[in-house]
């Protein structure tokens, strides 16, 4: 590991005064990625600037009757809070699926959002790979990729994000507010990774130097009825092979609302707009779950051995939907 300072910044401003002094520093949140990246050389950090002091970490309404999260909320005191369980039960569901106790009391929301890909040849200093040494290759396109991207991917990255939280914060029209340098600024979470094209080491759209410092969920009745599931390998906790964040409103037997969204098959929370657009006016019944899931996923182009994860996204979608449907009908 490369010898580095730290520094415990006191004030927003402070903290992005710092990072901007030095564009080799990081902030440092949890650190349940950062520091393991640390441990294996991918992040080098010449100084941490720890965060975890600033007044940014209450979950407080917003005059629209949304949720306004603070950047050092961790995520199991997001996953318990009150409002979140009554309001967006798919994000504790997501919450608390992602992680252990232990991680989920250090992690927090601003650095779940920005943690790095878990793909193999990014974190082995050994493998070539554009998203930690640009220019270098994708050896993944070829070599071992069954959890990687079916959606939204290039010859040049096939990597999935790992984030449980983001699926479900995406579903919901989520909004990333930050400080930089040049003041401050935000981005809904729809545009808050880039997309991977040419430059996958380009992950998201922060301003360099920037420190998130809220997220922001706006008012939404219908996520209070509202799932998110989660496959994974193995029962104990481990990354997605697939997820689904949902939320559906039914009357008279047709779908007046719904929300989408898929995890671990894009280099982003994937909203499912496609999808969204066939259910919205719908019978909900199982045909119309079934269309949506094709319209959205007719855009996959998997890789030759993780062609899986179509027929497994198509079947979670529809039995997410079915429930929820059913529950509406009670």
């Amino acid at each position: 590991m490369r010898e580095f300072g730290y520094q415990r910044a006191h004030d927003i401003n402070g903290a992005v005064s710092l990072l901007a002094a030095d564009p080799d520093a990081r902030y440092l949140g949890g650190g349940t990625n950062l520091v393991d990246l640390m441990k294996t050389g991918v992040e080098r950090p010449a100084l941490l600037v720890d965060v975890r002091e600033l007044p940014l970490d209450r979950v407080e309404p917003t005059a629209d009757g949304g949720l306004r999260i603070g950047a050092t909320v961790t995520n199991s005191d997001l996953a318990v809070h009150p409002e979140v369980r009554r309001n967006y039960p798919a994000l504790t569901q997501a919450l608390l699926a992602g992680a252990s106790g232990q991680l989920r009391n250090m992690a927090t929301v601003g650095g779940n959002l920005l943690q790095r890909t878990r793909c193999g040849y990014f974190t082995d200093l050994s493998q070539p790979c554009n998203k930690r040494a640009p220019g270098t290759g994708c050896p993944a396109v070829t070599g071992e990729h069954h959890n990687h991207a079916v959606l939204g991917a290039s010859d040049h990255c096939v990597a999935v994000h790992p984030s449980d939280m983001g699926v479900a914060l995406t579903a919901f029209d989520a909004v990333v507010s930050y400080e930089s340098a040049e003041g401050p600024g935000e981005v809904p979470l729809s545009d808050f990774y880039l997309p991977v094209g040419d430059t996958p080491h380009r992950e998201t759209a922060l301003p360099a130097g920037a420190l998130i410092t809220h997220v922001t969920l706006p008012a939404a009745p219908v996520a209070a009825r509202s799932r998110y599931r989660k496959v994974r390998e193995r029962a104990s906790y481990a990354f997605a092979i697939g997820s689904v964040a949902a939320a559906l409103t039914v009357e008279d037997g047709r779908v007046r609302e719904a929300r989408l969204a898929l995890g671990a098959v894009a280099s982003r929370p994937w909203r499912a707009r496609a999808a969204e657009a066939v259910l919205v006016g719908a019978p909900a019944d199982g045909a119309t779950f079934a269309a949506a899931a094709d319209a959205e996923l007719a855009a996959a182009r998997p890789l030759p051995h993780n062609g899986y994860k179509v027929t497994l996204m198509r079947n979670l979608v529809v039995s997410v939907l079915t429930e929820l449907a059913g529950e509406d009908a009670r």
